[in-house]
């Protein structure tokens, strides 16, 4: 008798705790759609689309944070606050200046729905870019290592023209005067003139600054592309002298045998 009794106070209970869980309410944020294709778009030109939702729940919804994917996507919410069957939307805005080819960008939605907390929308588009030259210079980066400090360093680079109009390069500037820019073993002369899909080597030469120490050399490249007029090489290393290079030598001549 006595097991029985407490066997119907837990169904009680459980049946209880079961209308009460069923009869609280929440908020539930549905949108109409939650991706968004601007198709084909000419590079600079700045597109917006509106993401509509509605609360379709029972209590008040509360949009806590609406968040992008990259600088170049902005957001505007209509409101933050809306009650069961009010609706919403949120304005997106994508600059396409300086992309090229498929861009997805993504939204994130953060909201007091407790099974939608977290929700993410998506944009993208296929970014059209007129006919141009594209400077690439391989590679753009290059460790020149230990320099001693009265030494020439040489170094080799390629400019490479991966767009479909002829590339200029009609200036290579370097912070330290001492630094030459050759081409087939003489000095260049400028412009170069790379055809679409062309490479061209060329060579650097510079002197060290007599000052010892990590080195860092930015060597750019001016050219027509109107996207990157200016692209830079970085050259590191690290400068000794004669003293430095023969305590390094003595030091670790064990393990240079």
């Amino acid at each position: 008798m006595k097991n029985k009794l407490i066997l119907v106070i837990i169904l009680t209970y459980s049946i209880a705790f079961g209308f009460l869980l069923g009869a609280q309410k929440s908020p539930k944020i549905v949108f109409n759609e939650e991706a968004w294709d601007f198709g084909n778009v000419k590079e600079g030109k700045i597109v917006t689309h509106v993401f509509e939702f509605e609360n379709k729940g029972d209590a008040e919804l509360i949009i806590k944070k609406v968040e992008t994917s990259c600088g170049c996507t902005a957001v505007l919410l209509s409101k933050n606050r809306l009650k069961p069957g009010e609706k919403g939307k949120i304005k997106v805005t994508f600059n396409s200046r300086g992309f090229e080819g498929k861009v997805v960008k993504y939204i994130f939605v953060r909201s007091n729905d407790p099974k939608n907390s977290y929700k993410q929308l998506k944009i993208s588009a296929n970014v059209l870019v007129p006919p141009r030259p594209k400077i690439v210079l391989i590679p753009n980066y290059e460790d020149l290592g230990i320099i001693l400090d009265s030494e020439e360093v040489t170094c080799k680079g390629k400019i490479k023209n991966e767009g479909d109009e002829e590339l200029i390069v009609n200036q290579i500037i370097s912070f330290n005067k001492k630094t030459e820019f050759h081409q087939s073993g003489k000095k260049i002369n400028f412009p170069i003139r790379i055809k679409p899909g062309e490479t061209k080597e060329i060579e650097i030469k510079l002197i060290p600054p007599h000052k010892k120490g990590v080195l860092r050399e930015y060597i750019q490249f001016r050219s027509n592309d109107q996207r990157r007029q200016t692209i830079t090489l970085y050259l590191t290393g690290y400068v000794i002298d004669k003293d430095q290079l023969k305590k390094l030598f003595t030091k670790y001549k064990d393990l240079i045998k």
